[in-house]
């Protein structure tokens, strides 16, 4: 990484030094040059648990944007602002598009595990 500012070269190491990456900065000129370890096999197993985290909370934002439409598409129904049909063919295109995006997560997951898991 080179440093636009000179002068700021030491006070870019002196913080990544205390930090709980765990890595020795080499400076060279305006360079920090920071070589990261290989993967060890527990470290690559806390990313994917951190991995299918996200992808829970990915899931978990997408059921709660579905609840809310479906929220708003009740109160329409009500106000005979739409019909029975309408809500009802609104509701199942929401249920399509939710699964899909669903799958998606799941699939980028599985993909990102197993490149992860590569040695």
């Amino acid at each position: 990484m080179t440093v636009f500012d000179i002068n700021a070269v030491k006070n870019v190491e002196k913080a990544i030094l205390p930090s709980d990456l765990n890595v020795n900065p080499q400076v060279e000129g305006s360079s920090v040059r920071i070589r990261l370890p290989d993967l060890t096999e527990e470290r690559r197993k806390e990313l994917v648990k951190l991995l299918k985290k996200q992808g829970e909370d990915a899931k978990v934002i997408l059921r709660n944007i579905r609840r809310d439409y479906l929220d708003h598409l009740k109160k329409e129904e009500k106000d005979n602002n739409i019909s029975e049909d309408d809500c009802k063919r609104f509701h199942d295109e929401a249920q399509k598009e939710t699964d899909k995006y669903i799958a998606l997560i799941d699939h980028l997951i599985l993909g990102k595990e197993a490149e992860i898991m590569k040695v």
